[in-house]
This record gives structure tokens, sequence and C-alpha cells, in this order.
């Protein structure tokens, strides 16, 4: 009886080690042979005016969005009715507003200024439209333009006063957060996304800085932060779409 013949032991294929180089043609290349780019958004992304690859700002999800948006709606309740999570808010402002040397905390909340953070993203504007970006540029400047459109019926809704100031009204949400969180976050995608940590820190920064000197009540602050997230998200989304 015959032997049933062995397998021959698989042979390497001709070329492996350039599977993966670009523009590979050869056996076993995962790259498309009509010269279309592969489906990877980096694949797809357009070089900017001086040759390197463009960037888009991150675009938050919609559950982040989603969870801001309904985080918004019931602090903003909160606030109305002055519920418990108000009252619990306004202990904890109490129990903090002067812990750090007033020096301080108003040096960060000046961070919050239109005088300091308009000057930082008309820079950066400045320098996306030198980049040719000027679709991006815009859709920033409208993110800050809508800042006051939006806060200012939110505080004339509310009337909420102050931590200092019982007999003055308008204090939720806050201005400065909000206009920190735009500019500094905005100019960092229109610069560079590695900026966004610092964006981050000197927003963090200005709304500690408002509630421990006792501009502001926490509460005032998250429900920026969560406005501005929503502003920051529509804007970061329009550009994505003008540059996809």
């Amino acid at each position: 009886m015959r032997e049933t013949p062995r397998a021959e032991p698989p042979q390497p294929r001709p070329y492996r080690a350039f599977a993966h180089a670009s523009g590979a043609s050869r056996s076993g290349t995962p790259h498309r042979s009509d010269g279309r780019p592969p489906h990877t958004p980096r694949g797809a992304r357009q070089p900017d005016p001086l040759g390197r690859p463009g960037t888009t700002p991150p675009v938050p999800g919609r559950p982040a969005l989603f969870s801001a948006l309904v985080a918004l709606a019931v602090v903003t309740w909160q606030v109305l009715v002055h519920g418990p999570l108000a009252r619990l808010d306004e202990r904890v402002s109490r129990a903090v507003v002067d812990s750090v040397p007033r020096r301080l905390t108003e040096l960060a909340s000046d961070l919050g200024n239109m005088t300091v953070a308009l000057p930082v993203l008309a820079c950066a504007m400045a320098y996306a439209v030198w980049r040719g970006r000027r679709t991006a540029a815009l859709h920033a400047g409208l993110a800050m333009a809508a800042v006051p459109l939006l806060v200012v019926p939110l505080k004339e809704w509310t009337a909420r006063p102050g931590p200092l100031e019982p007999w003055a009204q308008g204090y939720f949400p806050s201005g400065h957060t909000a206009t920190a969180a735009v500019a500094y976050f905005g100019a960092a995608f229109l610069v560079s996304n590695r900026l966004v940590p610092v964006a981050a820190l000197l927003t963090a920064v200005t709304g500690t800085g408002l509630v421990l000197r006792g501009f502001h009540w926490p509460l005032d602050v998250f429900a920026s932060l969560c406005l501005s997230l929503l502003v920051l998200g529509v804007s970061s989304s329009r550009t994505r779409r003008s540059y996809g």
C-alpha cells in the first residue's frame, strides 16, 4: 500500500517583510491595487499647506455630550428650586471660601477674564488662518461668541445670588469659567492637540480660583463646564465635517 505523500511545510511568502510598506503591490500586501487610500482616518487625511498631515480637533462622543446636557439640566433645576443639591453646594462653598490666600485665588480667577482669555484665542485663530485653516478659526470664534448668548439668559432666568453678595443676582452659570474653557480649549484645537492638557489645567485653575475666592458657587462652575463641553462639541463636529 502506498504511503500518503507528506505535506510540504509552509514556505515563507516572498516579500513578506514588505507587506505593510506604503504602496506595496507584491504578494501578501494589504494595500489596495487601485491606488485608493486605505479605510483609515490617517490614510484619508489631507495634508496642510505646509505639507504636514492635517489635524482636526477631537470631537466628544454623543454619550459625553448627552451626559453634559443631562447634568446641566439637573443642576439648573436644583438651583431653581433650591433643592438638596443646591443646599449642599452652598455648605461646601462656605467651608472652602478664603481657605487659600485671596491674592492667589484672584490671580487664578483672572484667567477667565476676557482681557486674558480672548487674546489667547485670537492669537490661535490668527495662526490657524496663516496655516490655511480659516474654517476652523471661524468655528472657534463662533463658539466664543455663543458663550454670552447662552450664559446671560441662564443668569437672568436662575437669578442666583452670590456666595459673598447675597443681595446680587446672576451668578449661575459662571461666565468666567465658560470663557476660559472655550478660549483655551479652542486655542489648543487650533494650534496642537498636545496643548489640550494645558487648556484643561488653565480651565481647572480658573474654576477653582472662582470657588475659593467666593466669586461663584461650585455648581456655577460645574454648570459652565457642562455648557462649554456642549459648545466645544458642536464647534469641533462642524470643523471635522468641514475638513472631512
